[in-house]
């Protein structure tokens, strides 16, 4: 066996593969999107995989194949798990027959998220066992456990990622594959299945049962384990999990250490032990004090998140060395800790010259983006504006300023309607993108046309799912195998659900795209706008022509500038010129200089001359 460096989403990915995982299913969403695509790529040949229209989905889908007693998979990030709270909250009454692992990646910093959560306390509410990796070797060996898990007592199992832990890399050694032979084949038991009330009574007295039996088996599992300091010192223990156990055992290497990859249902025996043989516990978890919480009911004297009034491990952002440097400083300095803990030691740092200090780069929409011409058209008019989750929430920000609310996927239509009934004094747009249209909004859209709303609707349709890194969705024609599938229009189904004025127009026409907008917005009924434009970097196409500045045209007025193109430039003496290793060609700029600045000039000429 080769050892490979993976990340903890390819080390996932792999272990499905050596687990004999059947169907693997998910909607993508940083960080967990590499999983699914990593299946797709190097395993399809034995586990089905799909991207489905949104989380709900692929999790029914996942059950579905599990009921035959196939393993299955599905993939979502942390608010992805929101979206398929449903059904998650049944399978822990039904029970699975094949092994069903739901792989639920938390962004603790929000790098790519609107908002934290702690997958974790999901897991407490389904009353279904969560585990922790914390490395990509733990990734891959956990999933394997997962489904034994699964099985051995008929459960849902939660594996929950992180930022670091997906994207870290480690060497992982691979294990051998699993052959399970087995047939799938769907067993008939309503008594399981079909939770009507009569037999999910008897379901839920079941699942009571279950957890003790769960929690039993987490207290003597592997995967929880306790690591004693080799000098025999039982001053301090520390409790932690996922990639916070990194950190502790780079802060904190004399300490004893309970470190739990099964940390839900709680192994309470085992905790009992570990603080029965320290003198001071502390608990360092990501996000909220789920352990310290249930550490300190089961009457364990405990530090977590706070040591007396004084805060020591945040209960927001990813945590890092430093953080848990400061922790350790505080611990040092307080009474009651002092004597388990000296102040941390800084290593001196190697001399290096004086960088020079560089600018904040804010993320932007990318050059010949189609969304910003959308918005640039859209700002002219005082309306308010609902928006989504995807690219376009970029457009909240300076010189664009055109986004008012953001919610969840499908909001960017929902709250609009919202806006609309309470009877705002000013017209509502909502908008929201072509794949979010897919995984939420038609039933938005639905909304708006059974209540007899009159908001103006737009759905950004950049022909992939962007934001994410151009996943495929089912308005793209094609599955996530690159295979050719029917292509669902935006178009057709608005009509379909009762959107009498439907129109599709390019943003890259600024002036229609106006005219569009203004018709819309002034009328009494709601209009369905879609805005058709290839995403450049997933469609990257040759520019067949570059735009250049005449800068004896050029007023230096900066109205090109207020259009927010990062191929634009703005030189010290307010001269503006074109970055031609940037611009895409698009030529709105064109369309936006009132004095003809911009040219179009043949991309073959040596001296670049106008064309």
């Amino acid at each position: 066996m080769t050892k490979k460096l993976l990340s903890g989403n390819e080390a996932i990915a792999l272990g499905a593969y050596e687990a004999d995982c059947s169907a693997a299913t998910g909607y993508p969403g940083t960080p967990s999107t590499e999983i699914l695509e990593n299946i797709s790529k190097h395993y399809a040949d034995k586990i089905y995989c799909e991207w489905s229209p949104n989380e709900k989905v692929a999790f029914e889908a996942a059950v579905g194949a599990s009921t035959t007693g196939a393993r299955a998979i599905v993939t979502m990030k942390h608010v992805g798990l929101n979206v398929a709270a449903d059904p998650l909250m049944t399978l822990s009454y039904t029970g699975v027959a094949g092994g069903f692992i739901a792989v639920v990646a938390d962004d603790p910093g929000m790098n790519s998220s609107q908002n934290e959560q702690d997958t974790r306390l999901f897991a407490h509410f389904a009353k279904v066992p969560v585990l922790e990796p914390s490395d990509s070797q733990e990734a891959k060996d956990f999933v394997k456990v997962g489904f034994e898990i699964s099985e051995q007592f008929g459960t849902p199992v939660i594996l929950r990622a992180t930022t670091m832990v997906s994207h870290s890399r480690c060497v992982v050694e691979p294990g051998t594959l699993m052959a399970l032979n087995r047939p799938h084949s769907f067993q008939r038991d309503p008594q399981r299945l079909v939770p009507i009330p009569a037999y999910a009574r008897q379901m839920r007295v079941r699942l009571d049962e279950r957890i003790e039996r769960l929690q039993k088996a987490a207290s003597v599992s592997s995967l929880n384990r306790i690591e004693w300091n080799e000098s025999g010192d039982r001053g301090v223990g520390i409790v932690t999990s996922s990639s916070a156990y990194q950190y502790v055992k780079e802060v904190f290497p004399e300490a004893n250490v309970l470190k739990l990859g099964w940390c839900y249902p709680f192994p309470d025996e085992l905790m009992l032990a570990f603080a029965d043989a320290v003198e001071q516990v502390v608990v360092v978890e990501e996000l909220d004090n789920f352990v310290e919480h249930h550490m300190k009911a089961l009457g364990i004297a405990t530090i977590g998140k706070k040591i007396g009034d004084e805060k020591l491990v945040p209960n927001y952002g990813a945590l890092d060395v430093d953080v848990l440097k400061k922790a350790r400083k505080q611990l040092s300095e307080n009474p009651a800790t002092a004597k388990y803990f000296t102040a941390p030691t800084e290593t001196p740092k190697a001399e290096r010259p004086e960088l020079p200090t560089l600018p904040n780069r804010p993320p932007v929409l990318c050059p010949g983006c189609p969304h910003r011409g959308l918005f640039y058209a859209l700002k002219k008019f005082d309306v308010v504006v609902a928006g989504d989750i995807g690219c376009y929430s970029l457009a909240v920000a300076p010189p664009l300023n055109c986004m008012d609310t953001v919610l969840c996927m499908g909001g960017g239509f929902t709250v609009a309607h919202g806006i609309d009934c309470a009877k705002n004094d000013r017209p509502v747009v909502g908008v929201l993108g072509d794949s979010t249209f897919f995984h939420s909004g038609m039933t938005g859209l639905s909304d708006i046309v059974y209540n007899k709303g009159k908001s103006t609707l737009i759905v950004l349709d950049n022909r992939i799912t962007a934001m994410t890194g151009h996943q495929e969705n089912p308005g793209t024609g094609k599955t996530i195998m690159g295979e050719a599938t029917y292509e669902a229009k935006i178009e057709d189904i608005a009509k379909a659900l009762g959107m009498k004025n439907v129109v599709t127009i390019s943003p890259n026409q600024l002036d229609h795209t106006t005219a569009t907008l203004k018709t819309a917005i002034e009328s009494d009924e709601p209009w369905l706008v879609v805005v058709k434009e290839p995403c450049p970097l997933a469609f990257r196409k040759k520019p067949d022509h570059r735009v250049r500045v005449n800068q004896e045209k050029c007023k230096k007025c900066g109205a090109c500038l207020k259009f927010g193109c990062p191929a634009i430039e703005l030189k010290g003496d307010k001269t503006v010129t074109v970055n031609e290793t940037l611009c895409a060609a698009c030529d709105v700029c064109m369309q936006i200089c009132k004095f003809g600045a911009f040219e179009s000039c043949d991309i073959n000429s040596a001296k670049g001359g106008l064309a």
